[in-house]
C-alpha cells in the first residue's frame, strides 16, 4: 500500500503526525508526506517517510496570479499523481490542505466536519473520521490511520533519528556549555501562549540558584525580541544560535529540563524523551501537552509566579 499523509505545518503538530508514518511503515506501507518548505528537512530525516513532497502554501497566496505560481502548483500534482497513494490522510483540516489532498488523486481520509479548523472543507474528504471526545492530538491522528486499516503499535512520537544527523553548530554551542543545564524557550507561535520573559528569567534564576542548572535560550525565526530579553534578564546565560532542527535536537538532548509553553520545540524536546517543564496558558494540554510526559504540565494565569513553576520543577527534576 501505498500512504500519502498531508500534514503541511506546524513544526509540533508535524512531530505529533509522526506516529502515523511509523505505523504505516510498519505495516509495511510507502509513505509519502506533505509539508511546508519550513518543515521538509525534519521528515527527509525520518526513515519512516519515503518520499517528502513540499508545498509552498505561503509563496503561493504572495504570488496568486504568477505563472510561476502555476507551474509550481501543476509540478507538485503531478508529483502527487505519478507517486499514486492509495490511501491520503489529511490530518490538517483546512480548506488549503484538503484541496492538496483531493489532487493527489486517491481517496481521502480526514476528519469529520465538527472536528476540523474550517468545518466544511470536510466536503472534499472521502471518509470522514470522528476521533474520541477529548483525545490527545496525537491520538486523534492515530484514528485516521486506523479508518486507513493500519494497526497501531507505536503511539508516542519519536524524533531519536534526528540526533543520527551531524550539525557542527549545535556540537560547538556543547562544547562550551557548562552541565547540567536547563533550556528556556520562551517563544511560541502566538503571543498569547508565551508566559513572559521575566518569568522565564526568574524560573531560571531559582533553577540556578536552587540545583545548579546553567540556563540556556533557545529561539526561533520571529522571537529575537524575546531571545534579547531574556539575555539581559540573565546575563550569564547562554543564547543557543539559531540552529536547524537537528541541532536543536542536539542541544534539547543534552539538557537536563527543557522549558517552554505550547511550541514545536517543547514537542520535539518530548518526542526526544528529554524531561519537559510545560507552561500552558490559553491551550488544553490534555489536548495538546507533552505526550509522552503529560505530567509535566502546569496550567498558568497571570497571577502564577515562578516560585509556584519552581516547585513543581523540583519536582520533576527529583522524580
Amino acid at each position: 500500500m501505498k500512504l500519502l499523509i498531508v500534514r503541511l505545518s506546524s513544526f509540533g503538530d508535524v512531530i505529533h503526525a509522526l506516529p502515523i508514518a511509523a505505523n504505516a511503515k510498519r505495516a509495511g506501507a510507502e509513505v509519502g508526506w506533505l509539508v511546508e518548505p519550513a518543515y521538509r528537512a525534519v521528515l527527509e530525516a525520518d526513515p519512516d517517510v519515503d518520499r517528502v513532497f513540499v508545498a509552498d502554501t505561503k509563496l503561493w497566496r504572495r504570488n496568486l496570479l504568477s505563472p510561476a505560481t502555476a507551474s509550481d502548483v501543476a509540478r507538485l500534482r503531478r508529483a502527487l499523481r505519478e507517486f499514486a497513494p492509495d490511501r491520503t490522510l489529511e490530518a490538517q483540516g483546512l480548506w488549503k490542505s484538503s484541496l492538496l489532498a483531493r489532487s493527489a488523486g486517491a481517496p481521502v481520509i480526514g476528519f469529520a466536519a465538527g472536528e476540523r479548523k474550517e468545518s466544511t472543507s470536510a466536503l472534499l474528504c472521502d471518509e470522514p473520521v470522528r476521533p474520541r471526545p477529548g483525545g490527545h492530538v496525537v491520538d486523534r491522528n492515530l484514528a485516521l490511520a486506523e479508518a486507513a486499516g493500519i494497526p497501531i503499535h507505536h503511539r508516542s512520537p519519536d524524533a531519536s533519528f534526528l540526533l543520527r544527523r551531524p550539525c557542527p553548530e549545535a556540537d560547538s554551542f556543547l562544547a562550551d556549555q557548562p552541565t547540567p543545564f536547563a533550556v528556556y524557550h520562551p517563544g511560541a507561535g502566538r503571543p498569547e501562549k508565551t508566559w513572559g520573559e521575566a518569568r522565564f528569567a526568574a524560573l531560571a534564576k531559582l533553577l540556578s540558584a536552587e540545583v545548579g542548572l546553567a540556563p540556556v535560550v533557545s529561539w526561533g525565526p520571529g522571537d529575537e525580541k524575546r531571545a534579547l530579553v531574556m539575555a539581559e534578564l540573565l546575563p550569564g546565560a547562554r543564547r543557543m544560535p539559531l540552529l536547524p532542527p537537528e541541532g536543536l535536537a542536539r542541544v534539547a538532548a543534552r539538557a537536563s529540563l527543557f522549558v517552554a509553553g505550547d511550541t514545536g520545540p517543547l514537542h520535539l524536546a518530548d518526542a526526544l524523551g528529554v524531561s519537559t517543564l510545560a507552561l500552558y496558558g490559553p491551550t488544553d494540554p490534555a489536548r495538546n501537552g507533552p505526550y509522552r510526559r503529560p505530567h509535566s504540565a502546569v496550567r498558568y494565569d497571570g497571577a502564577t509566579d515562578a516560585a509556584t513553576v519552581a516547585r513543581r520543577a523540583f519536582e520533576l527534576l527529583a522524580a
